[in-house]
């Protein structure tokens, strides 16, 4: 298939605009117009991987982490990300990044990790804001139904376990043609009166573009009245981090054994243990340090996440358990969900996992 099938798939679990502002998600590498009919799955892009794309004939590598963050001035080769992007180039092999997108999903990294521990009732940790908008347009009573079907069916009217949420108000609308004017209904010339609906729902800010085409395409008028408003509220299903509850509590040495055994890590980071119990606990794959005073706030008894710096220990002030288990770690599995997901929609595309340990980190125990 072609590649922009494989990446137009992905970003509608993950769209794009729900990446971090520093992120660099999607296709980084490759014309969204080749063919592919294998992909590798990794964590990161390394020169090491690019290589087993060649040696096993992918032509895309899907990975969690961008190869390229920042602009680059200069193909030198004298970085291993310079060389990574000319080796691909020169092999014609395409490189996908799905990052922070995937982190902000209920389904994605931190998700998995929810999994893996066996936490359930997991929700956001902190929603984002500004990603969802309100569309308000007036239909004539007999359309009203086709319009509202439409527009639910291009992924409208969605709040939480809800679907096909609107809200409507019927009233009169008036409107006079001119002579290049075609009207549904009235004459030309001849102020009319139209006893219509005004629909609102809401919808996700990325599907902007399709809700409003099946808009136009439903609705009766030859000029179709609509207004757009954005909305600060958060979406409770996107964002970042996540936290949950063990199903039966456990001592904090006992949690972090059976973290230790879960997440495959050689070493955890913590603080000073508190002497309690462990039910409800935060995660954040990757460097979660900024989630810290939100998990505070949410009532974790722990917070496992990545990257800590010493300092930041003791921003826990004998509040919270901190845990940090490593980078690496903390979103192996990424690579397994991603598995998952590209073979449940293509059962028939080939999809590999790397066999390349791209973590960076050595442990000397």
């Amino acid at each position: 298939m072609k590649l922009s099938a494989l990446t137009a798939y992905l970003e509608s679990l993950a769209p794009l605009n729900y990446q971090e502002d520093y992120d660099n998600s999607g296709l980084i590498v490759g014309n969204p117009e080749q063919e592919v009919s294998q992909a590798l799955i990794s964590l990161d892009c390394t020169e090491a991987v690019v290589d087993e794309a060649i040696a096993t004939g992918c032509q895309v590598i899907i990975s969690h982490h961008p190869i390229v963050f920042k602009g680059i001035k200069k193909f030198n080769g004298k970085t291993y990300v310079e060389r990574v992007v000319e080796k691909a180039i020169r092999k014609g092999i395409a490189i996908y990044a799905i990052h922070t997108n995937l982190d902000s999903i209920m389904t994605g990294v931190n998700a998995r990790i929810c999994e893996t521990l066996g936490l359930k009732n997991s929700r956001i940790l902190l929603p984002k804001h500004n990603l969802i908008k309100k569309l308000v347009t007036y239909v004539p009573l007999n359309h009203a139904d086709t319009v509202r079907d439409a527009l639910f069916a291009a992924g409208a009217g969605n709040i939480g376990n809800y679907s096909e949420v609107s809200f409507n108000a019927e009233g009169t609308g008036t409107f006079k043609g001119n002579d290049a004017a075609t009207p549904y209904v009235g004459e030309i010339g001849k102020r009319h009166k139209e006893d219509e609906i005004r629909i609102e729902t809401v919808y996700p800010a990325n599907l902007e573009s399709k809700i409003l085409m099946a808009l136009i395409l439903a609705h009766p008028y030859e000029e179709v009245a609509y207004d757009l408003y954005n909305l600060t509220n958060q979406h409770q299903q996107v964002g970042s981090g996540m936290i949950g509850e063990l199903e039966m509590p456990l001592n904090e040495e006992s949690f972090l054994f059976h973290v230790k055994d879960k997440m495959r890590t050689h070493v955890i980071r913590h603080t000073k243990l508190l002497g309690k119990h462990v039910k409800k606990v935060a995660v954040c794959g990757g460097s979660g340090g900024f989630l810290l005073k939100h998990a505070i706030a949410a009532g974790a008894d722990v917070f496992i996440t990545a990257d800590y710096k010493y300092h930041e220990f003791f921003d826990a002030e004998g509040k919270i358990v901190i845990a940090d288990i490593g980078h690496f770690e903390s979103e192996q599995f990424t690579q397994q969900l991603l598995y998952e997901i590209i073979r449940k929609k293509f059962p028939i595309f080939a999809v590999r996992l790397t066999e390349v340990n791209t973590n960076p980190v050595k442990y000397f125990i």
